[in-house]
């Protein structure tokens, strides 16, 4: 009895799982309009859904779809159906696929069919008529408007300059009047409201017109929040500077370029989930605003003991032992401490202070200091050694150090106190005995043999004109060589063309330095800097420029294989995605990455070499690509 409990059961089951099985296969098209809309005009954003019905396979991405171009191509929906009729159970697994296009040429036009695992699909047709007068006017008020800046052309780059609302950069300096000298903080900012930040990335540096600075390695480590003319953004310092100004007037400050790649998120109103939304990735290029600093002279007239010390300053002295020995060097240490531009803050003349009996060297100084949030902090000390020449007691006066108070606005002293010596006798060096020295041998050298007849003056031989032969050949040597330099470097943007592998090797050996230290962040992002500058470089694009199908139709046209190009925009993807996936730490998976940017960029320089000019330079140098990297 049981044994038939058990066969009926597996019976049942099996039935269960063939009638779960069975279903109807199906592929549909559907056009959808631009929303708001009854008709697609040329510029206007519509959709064509594909619905796959219990086909485990997926749809390829459309290559041509007439009339217009593709913007992006993604799963945006699941199902599944079950139902049971007299005990017979039924499933189906329906998937939505929809493909974003904007329309680019009037006409009339159908699309597909298409097969996904051998299933053929209907065919759609749609029309494209003249472009909307005013897209704005068109849409009714509920209707979602396409996000600022978008360009004509979504792939290309999205210039944004000094913000359109949804993400900018602003600068700002501590004080925007100052002393000659005195320390700033330079710092950007970011706000935004995009839900994701990928990658934020520096394409040149800021310019400081007549600063010496010192750029401060304190960041945000979180975002926080501040409201800008009511609308909250989150915010962080992405960079930050301590500025010196050198001289006198107004200096300006002028920002530089970010590219930051952020999730944009796409809505489109689909007839049976409504509205829904998913991320497209957004390259955004982004300036800060540029500043300008009124530097004010430092108060006249300056003390004539004035160390160059713009700050908070305290010096002190570190004595050496008071019984000392004539002849022998001794050493003393001034240690000048505080914030402010410490480098550059020196002492006065140790000789004009010390006795005469005690002669003074010039010191070594060894420099400690910190770039901080607000200021540069630290330590310089100043060791000098000195040499008793004379026995006897001494006194060594104070030394002071004199700076230029910002904060105050004065002239300020700090003082090393004073020290007495006593001097031994010592033993007698050479030194001394050359300065006790007055009286000099005044016998001549004797002169044995007679003057020759023949002798020939030596500005009549020829070892003396090689002394003026040898410097005018140099001299013509260094012409010729630097008007061919000059005419190499005319055109910069082949000469970077040109070096583009060597430049990507350099940034590749940090990448490595990186990858050995198990630094998974800063490896990323040496990994992007290296590809998309040798990208930049090698094809003569602006880094602004760059988008994925301008490097995969440049690096065609330049007849490189439509897989290299796949391989290095493949390679840049991983690396993005990896930088901020779960596990991206894994030394495995950086190893390949870091390895698969040779085989790319040698596949690159291999087929497109012979077209560009310097090409057989560079497919020389590609031969030492790795094994200089490996070194």
């Amino acid at each position: 009895m049981i044994h038939r409990i058990f066969l009926l059961t597996i019976l049942s089951l099996i039935g269960m799982t063939v009638s779960l099985s069975v279903s109807a296969q199906k592929v549909e098209l559907r056009v959808d309009m631009p929303r708001g809309q009854r008709s697609i005009g040329v510029g206007d954003e519509f959709h064509i859904t594909y619905q796959v019905s219990d086909i485990s396979a997926a749809p390829e991405q459309p290559r041509n779809v007439p009339g217009a171009k593709l913007l992006y191509f993604d799963r945006t929906g699941q199902s599944s159906r079950f139902q049971s009729i007299n005990g017979r159970t039924s499933q189906s697994v329906s998937y939505t696929y929809t493909a974003t296009l904007r329309a680019t040429k009037e006409g009339n036009y159908s699309f597909g069919p298409i097969s996904v695992g051998g299933v053929k699909s209907n065919a759609v047709s749609y029309t494209v008529g003249k472009a909307a007068a005013t897209a704005a006017s068109a849409a009714p008020s509920g209707a979602r408007q396409s996000r600022p800046g978008q360009d004509a052309d979504p792939n290309a780059p999205k210039f944004i300059g000094k913000g359109d609302g949804h993400l900018f950069l602003k600068a700002s300096v501590s004080k925007s009047s100052a002393y000659e000298q005195e320390a700033l903080v330079y710092t950007v900012k970011l706000y935004t409201t995009y839900s994701a930040i990928k990658f934020i990335g520096a394409t040149s540096a800021p310019k400081f017109e007549g600063f010496v600075i010192e750029e401060s390695k304190t960041r945000d480590t979180q975002f926080n929040y501040e409201s800008v003319g009511g609308k909250t953004y989150a915010t962080a310092v992405i960079a930050r500077y301590i500025i010196f100004p050198q001289m006198a007037g107004n200096l300006k400050v002028i920002g530089n370029t970010y590219t930051v790649s952020v999730d944009q998120r796409e809505y489109y109103d689909d007839p049976f989930w409504g509205n829904i939304s998913y991320s497209t990735p957004l390259q955004l290029n982004v300036t800060p605003n540029d500043l300008t600093v009124n530097v004010r002279p430092l108060p006249s007239p300056r003390p004539a003991d004035f160390s160059g010390g713009v700050g908070d300053f305290r010096i002190y002295v570190d004595t050496p032992s008071t019984n000392l020995k004539s002849n022998q060097a001794a050493s003393v240490v001034y240690t000048v401490t505080g914030s402010g531009n410490i480098r550059y803050v020196h002492l006065p003349d140790l000789n004009a202070l010390y006795p005469k009996e005690l002669e003074v060297y010039s010191p070594t100084t060894d420099v400690n200091v910190s770039v901080g949030a607000s200021n540069v902090t630290g330590t310089v000390k100043f060791d000098y050694s000195f040499l008793p020449l004379e026995t006897g007691e001494y006194s060594v006066p104070e030394v002071a150090l004199v700076y230029f108070n910002p904060s105050t606005g004065k002239y300020e002293r700090s003082v090393a106190r004073g020290f007495k010596v006593n001097v031994d006798k010592g033993a007698a060096s050479e030194k001394s005995q050359t300065r006790s020295r007055l009286v000099f041998d005044n016998n001549l050298m004797p002169y044995s043999s007679p003057l020759s007849k023949s002798y020939t003056p030596y500005v009549r031989r020829f070892s003396y004109w090689l002394f003026f032969i040898i410097p005018a050949l140099l001299f013509a040597g260094v012409v010729i060589w630097r008007s061919r330099y000059i005419k190499t470097h005319a055109d910069m943007a082949s000469l970077r063309s040109r070096r583009a592998s060597k430049v990507a090797r350099k940034r590749l050996r940090r990448a490595s330095e990186c990858l050995s230290r198990g630094e998974s962040a800063k490896f990323y992002d040496e990994m992007l800097k290296a590809l998309w500058g040798y990208i930049a470089d090698r094809l003569k694009m602006p880094g602004s420029e760059l988008t994925r199908d301008k490097v995969r139709a440049e690096l065609e046209r330049r007849g490189s294989d439509s897989t290299e190009a796949k391989r290095l925009l493949a390679l840049v993807d991983e690396c993005e995605f990896a930088k901020y996936a779960p596990g991206a730490e894994m030394s495995e998976n950086m190893t390949k990455l870091y390895d698969s940017a040779f085989s790319v960029i040698d596949g690159i320089e291999n087929s497109i070499g012979g077209s560009d000019t310097g090409g057989a330079e560079e497919t020389s140098g590609t031969d030492r690509f790795r094994t200089d990297l490996d070194r």
